[in-house]
Parts: structure tokens; sequence; C-alpha cells
């Protein structure tokens, strides 16, 4: 595994090294141990799935109050989507950056977000799933939200969204 850090302090693209022959290919897509090496802590816990049959579906942006943050690492299984991350750690070095990055199904590229910055993806094709490694357990009601729009962070989206909840398209300016 290749680990690329990004503009937020302790995100990184994370591109899997295929070995392939006549029968097709394979990758580790986690490796604790390389992790590690990396100078990761992350450990998974959960594994989820988000099914979007619709082309330009917002989902996002997403994080979960302290001390239940999220670290994840994001994979597009089938379709495309531009995943973004927004860093809300006041004590980072790199608060209220973002990054965007497109992951697509055959791709060997993945996305490690870690705690305390919101995340969020919207499909570039129809019948994108995305996988989500989780390293905390989800907790309800600690659940917050910035607006995928919000100009305190200037996200250049590929695409309007078409199809996104209430709860994402309604969250409050982002104060700093």
């Amino acid at each position: 595994m290749e680990f690329t850090p990004t503009a937020i302090a302790g995100a990184y693209l994370v591109t899997m090294q295929p070995i392939t022959d006549d029968r097709g290919s394979f990758a580790r897509s986690f490796c604790t141990a390389e992790f590690a090496a990396a100078g990761i802590d992350f450990t998974p816990v959960q594994m989820n799935l988000s099914r979007n049959p619709q082309v330009h579906t917002l989902r996002g942006l997403h994080t979960q109050a302290d001390p239940y943050g999220e670290a994840k690492l994001v994979q597009c299984g089938r379709g495309r989507i531009f995943d973004v991350a927004v860093d809300l750690r006041r004590t980072s070095p790199s608060f209220g950056a973002h990054v965007g990055v497109t992951l697509a199904a055959g791709g060997n590229d993945l996305f490690f977000i870690p705690a305390g910055c919101a995340h969020g993806f919207l499909t570039l094709e129809a019948d994108s799933d995305v996988l989500y490694y989780m390293g905390t357990a989800f907790v309800p009601g600690v659940g917050l939200g910035v607006r995928w729009d919000d100009p305190a962070f200037g996200i250049a989206w590929p695409a309007v969204p078409k199809l996104m909840s209430a709860r994402d398209a309604g969250y409050a300016d982002f104060r700093r």
C-alpha cells in the first residue's frame, strides 16, 4: 500500500498495490501493520455500505461529536464518487481545509479520513456503492454536520446535487 498525504493533517489517499496475473488481480484494501508503519493508528471495528441508485446523490457532510469521532477508510465498490473531507479539528494545523478525491470501482484508491473531520460524497454515476471501514462504532444521537455548499469551505463540487436529505440541506453556516 502507498500512503499519500493530503492537505488535511492525518488524511491520506491510500493506493492499493495489486498483484496481477492471468486470473486477474489481488490487492490489500486494509492492513493494520501497513497502516501502523505509515504512522496511522486505525483498526476498523465496523463496516458500512451506502447504496446510491441515482447520479448526483449527495450524502454529508457528516461527523460525530467528541469523544465519538469516527476515523474512516472510504472505498467505492461500484460506480464513481467525489469524496470530500473537511477538517473541523480546531487544534489542527489544517483546520477548515478540505480535500476532494474521485474514487471509482475498479480503481486502486481509498481515502483515509481521521476523526474530527466531516465527510461526504457526491455520486458521479448511477448505482454507486460506497464502503466505509470505521475506526469506531456508530453512536446514536451524537451526529453533527456542515452544509455541503457552506462558503466557509469553498468546496468545488463537480456537479450540483440532485438528491440529498433535508437534514444535509439544512445545516447552518459553519462558525469559525
